[in-house]
């Protein structure tokens, strides 16, 4: 009894240890990505003067996928003129870490210009229109203006620090398709055991009979019945005509191959051709 309860504390324990670890790692985790791992904006020298603003940005975008494309400048001034100002270009969009030097327009030139910026907050936006998410960043309007004015670094410069993309690996591929190539034409005819021309090869290769002689009919028709398969026209087309619902005999057709006119019969699905053999 007494050996029973101590093992369930323990193991108690053991769960309530286990839970706690796991609790501490996901804030270690948290707080070390919140500390280290937040996307940095930095601003740089813009080549339009106070009709541009250039920057930085930086993220895990292995952590955070995203292709940005688009900034934003929000100026808060509730105690000064005007009070709020809010300009915003799209710019080429990038994947990876990057720099671009926007060109903002006159709006630009009208924020940096606002009186009674000592209690204004200026707010930067960048963000991705294809997956929706936003990365803000708050500074104090006093402190935008001083890192604008002492900003030395370019976009050409950040770009230049930035090391080479990776090349992608390329792999050939064989090229298939699946429609077969048309046949080339041909004037061979196919080899038939009831064809006397090649009566030889079939009895030396001993896999039919020999060849029968040939005769004459004197009489073929059609039972009702024809399904219009055109077996019968594909074997003997001078004698057989098959139409959109059945299948004729050609006037003045030759009945001197009555080999082909019973292959023709034996050939029919449902064994409408008949015929009598002459004399």
């Amino acid at each position: 009894m007494n050996t029973t309860l101590i093992a369930m504390g323990i193991a108690a324990l053991l769960a309530i240890g286990l839970v706690v670890n796991v609790a501490v790692i996901s804030l270690l985790s948290g707080g070390f990505h919140f500390l280290f791992a937040r996307p940095r904006l930095d601003i740089l020298k813009s080549e339009f003067g106070d009709h541009g603003f250039a920057f930085s940005f930086s993220w895990n975008n292995a952590r955070e996928p995203a292709k940005f494309d688009k900034v934003k400048v929000r100026l808060f001034n509730p105690f000064g003129t005007p009070t709020q100002v809010e300009v915003s270009k799209a710019f080429n969009g990038a994947n990876s870490n990057f720099a671009r030097d926007v060109y903002m327009g006159i709006g630009m030139k009208k924020l940096l210009a606002a009186n009674g910026l000592g209690n204004a907050t200026i707010e930067i936006e960048v963000s991705s229109s294809t997956d929706g998410l936003n990365q803000s960043f708050s500074y104090r309007a006093v402190k935008f203006l001083e890192m604008l004015g002492e900003a030395t670094s370019t976009v050409k410069k950040f770009e230049g620090e930035l090391p080479p993309a990776a090349s992608k690996p390329l792999f050939q591929t064989v090229q298939r398709s699946f429609i077969s190539e048309p046949l080339p034409e041909s004037g061979k005819t196919i080899k038939l055991s009831t064809n006397p021309e090649f009566a030889g090869e079939f009895a030396s290769a001993g896999t039919t009979k020999a060849a029968e002689e040939n005769y004459s009919v004197s009489k073929v028709w059609i039972d009702p019945g024809c399904i219009v398969c055109n077996a019968c026209e594909a074997i003997y087309p001078e004698v057989f005509e098959v139409t959109d619902d059945t299948c004729l005999i050609r006037p003045e057709a030759p009945l001197d191959n009555g080999l082909l006119i019973q292959e023709a019969a034996e050939a029919c699905p449902v064994e409408v051709i008949k015929f009598t053999k002459a004399g």
